[in-house]
């Protein structure tokens, strides 16, 4: 219970901390600093479990994984917050399911498009199209539009990741394989916030305590002590179980925001956060076809490297 409670609050309230985080500190900057320290902290706890060192090839797939989970993903979540309130952020990002879904059918072949799957898509979207319209009158004001638009390729660059890595190679141990993407990505984000210019004119004796602890309960509470018990629970309970943090975070997001950030909690934000749940567990749900592996490609399903954390 501990370990669902951790991964369904704590991961839940880090787009909080990351909106406090991007107010004060450069988006890719921060989200560097995150996961610098996250990814030395994992990868040398796992070294000094005795974890072999990645090979060549196995760093190359990390680096491709970082690209598009920490420099795409996560760099433009974070620079999204400084636009979108964070509850939003956190349910235009529980599209991730549907692009996955997508990512299954156009990239691996390794599922089927059925009707449900369809229609759950087309749900999911049309929940997008609530919090982002300007022609449907909700009594509240739509989210900024290039801010949504940051959170869709966000969420699509993370699909297309989840599929690349089931033909990658990479280390055999989950938390190495994490720990290295999370290592590399870091760095990635630092060099993009040099090359975007974040670091002219920023000064760490300007950052807040309020923004400091931001950025501690992301690395400590969101990336290690989540990222431990996923794992703890991946190995004790079923996936089906352990994935019900796809819904439940988007939702506590919403709550956090609302009641600890201040964000408005209006009827778009209802019907838009609706829409899109629904859409989330019938994919996740879903008795989904599944093409013979032989049909189309080698390629065997793996469970993604690194979760939402």
């Amino acid at each position: 219970m501990l370990a669902f409670g951790i991964i369904y609050f704590v991961w839940g309230s880090t787009f909080l901390a990351i909106r406090v985080g991007v107010h004060e500190v450069p988006p890719f900057l921060f989200a560097g600093m995150r996961f610098v320290a996250a990814g030395v902290a994992l990868f040398g706890w796992m070294r000094l479990r005795g974890t072999e060192w990645p090979s060549a090839r196995q760093w190359g797939s990390a680096t491709v994984l970082a690209v598009l989970i920490f420099v795409v993903d996560y760099g433009l979540l974070f620079w999204a917050e400084q636009r979108v309130p964070s509850g939003i952020a956190a349910v235009m990002m529980a599209t991730i399911p549907v692009f996955m879904a997508l990512a299954e059918i156009l990239m691996l072949g390794t599922q089927e498009l059925t009707v449900r799957l369809a229609i759950a898509s087309l749900v999911g979207i049309g929940g997008v199209g609530v919090l982002v319209s300007r022609t449907v009158n909700l009594g509240d004001a739509p989210v900024d539009t290039l801010g949504a638009c940051a959170l869709v390729v966000a969420s699509v660059s993370w699909s297309v990741s989840s599929a690349l890595s089931k033909k990658l190679q990479l280390p055999a141990a989950k938390a190495m394989s994490s720990g290295a993407q999370m290592l590399v990505g870091g760095l990635l984000l630092m060099v993009t916030a040099a090359a975007l210019g974040e670091f002219r004119g920023f000064r760490v004796q300007g950052i807040s305590g309020k923004a400091w602890l931001a950025l501690a309960y992301l690395i400590v509470a969101g990336s290690i002590i989540g990222f431990t018990a996923y794992v703890w629970l991946i190995h004790h309970e079923s996936p089906t179980r352990v994935g019900t943090y796809a819904y439940v975070n988007p939702v506590v997001a919403v709550l956090v925001g609302y009641f600890f950030g201040g964000e408005a909690l209006g009827t778009r934000t209802i019907v838009g956060t609706a829409l899109i749940l629904v859409s989330v567990v019938v994919i996740t749900t879903a008795g989904t076809k599944k093409v013979h592996p032989g049909a189309r490609g080698d390629a065997m399903p793996v469970p993604s490297d690194v979760e939402r954390a």
